[in-house]
């Protein structure tokens, strides 16, 4: 059967007409683009993504199916999805379904056969924008362009503490802004009991958890707007060590008094460019970001330790003097590139250092 015609309004006034795939519907949402050539999986799945209309650059998507596992949360977080093409016949051993069936079960509506390359040229050179997906033409502008994400992190933290890992190994609290599962095996990896915890839990309760480390996941949204959760961060800064990544390094930037601001067209694929001020190393990243931390409001506060090569946005800080660092990329990352995953190593590291201070 073919599919309907849909058409893609941006807030600038540009229309695409494109195909659905996936569910039928109309959405609004913040348009980005990603530039991962595999992962897509976990695009889909991550929680970051909240509120956003989420275009692929490469032209095939959907060509290994999808594959649970693999997933980074429970359900997918985009409100609609973007690609040049999809496959309908993928072939991977450990596919379990097509594309097209997995965003009809989730209620995700797809549009395909829209030139994404020029689609992804609009918002480098305009900058992220609104846009909207429906059946017909869309004659008006006004509700487009008062599109906001709002309420990202409530929406996507879990409800409950969960356990993972070994109950005698380094106890961990992850606090989850809208976590990716791959923190948590990356962290149980290591021998670590992660007790994962709401957003809407306070320092006094994550202390009494009796935690030997802290770390602070990714999430959706302007960081500015959690200002419950900055205040717990500005409580719990010093009195364990600390480990931000994305929304987590924001949000503790801001607990210390620095600023972050949104981006052109922020950082989403898997082959950004990070320098380490320190060693002079330039490792390649997976990132997903719309807002940065401002170098020059951390003078005081923190060393920055990690640049983006192509524009120089701070990457990551160090904050020796209360054992903490946080870093703006994903060390985490699949389907990769994994070249900073030894920034958990330096977390286990900071746990022991600590206790061994303890003990003394």
């Amino acid at each position: 059967m073919k599919n309907k015609k849909v058409y893609l309004t941006l807030q600038n006034g540009k229309q695409f007409v494109g195909e659905s795939f996936g569910a039928e519907g109309e959405v609004i949402g913040e348009l980005v683009f990603t530039t991962g050539m595999t992962g897509y999986i976990e695009t889909l799945t991550d929680p970051s993504y909240y509120g956003q209309i989420v275009t692929q650059t490469f032209p095939l998507i959907g060509n290994y199916g999808i594959i649970p596992p693999d997933f980074e949360s429970e359900k997918p977080h985009v409100s609609a999805y973007i690609v040049r093409e999809w496959c309908e016949d993928p072939s991977n051993f450990r596919n379990e379904k097509i594309l097209d069936a997995y965003l009809k079960e989730n209620g995700i509506v797809g549009v395909c056969g829209v030139d994404t390359r020029e689609l992804t040229k609009i918002v480098r050179e305009a900058g992220v924008m609104n846009a909207a997906i429906t059946k017909k033409k869309l004659s008006s502008l006004e509700e487009l362009e008062s599109y906001r994400v709002r309420n990202a992190v409530e929406s996507v933290t879990c409800k409950e503490m969960t356990a993972y890992g070994d109950p005698d190994g380094r106890r961990v609290v992850l606090w989850d802004f809208g976590c990716k599962n791959n923190i948590i095996r990356e962290l149980v990896l290591r021998g670590c009991y992660v007790m994962r915890v709401p957003s809407f839990y306070t320092a006094e309760q994550i202390l009494a958890l009796n935690p030997e480390g802290l770390m602070l996941t990714n999430g959706p949204g302007d960081p500015a707007e959690n200002v419950g959760i900055i205040e717990n961060i500005q409580k719990l800064a010093g009195k364990l060590p600390i480990f931000g990544i994305c929304l987590g390094h924001q949000l503790f930037a801001l607990a210390m008094g620095a600023k972050t601001a949104k981006m052109k067209y922020g950082h989403r694929g898997s082959n950004q460019p990070v320098k380490d001020l320190v060693t002079g190393k330039v490792y390649i990243s997976s990132q997903n970001h719309g807002y940065a931390v401002l170098s020059e409001s951390l003078e005081g506060i923190g060393k920055v330790r990690f640049v983006n090569a192509n524009d120089n946005t701070c990457e990551g800080v160090d904050y020796d003097a209360i054992n903490a660092y946080t870093v703006q990329f994903h060390p985490e990352a699949c389907g990769g590139p994994q070249d900073a995953n030894f920034l958990f190593d330096r977390f286990i590291s900071n746990m022991n250092h600590a206790k061994k201070n303890r003990e003394e």
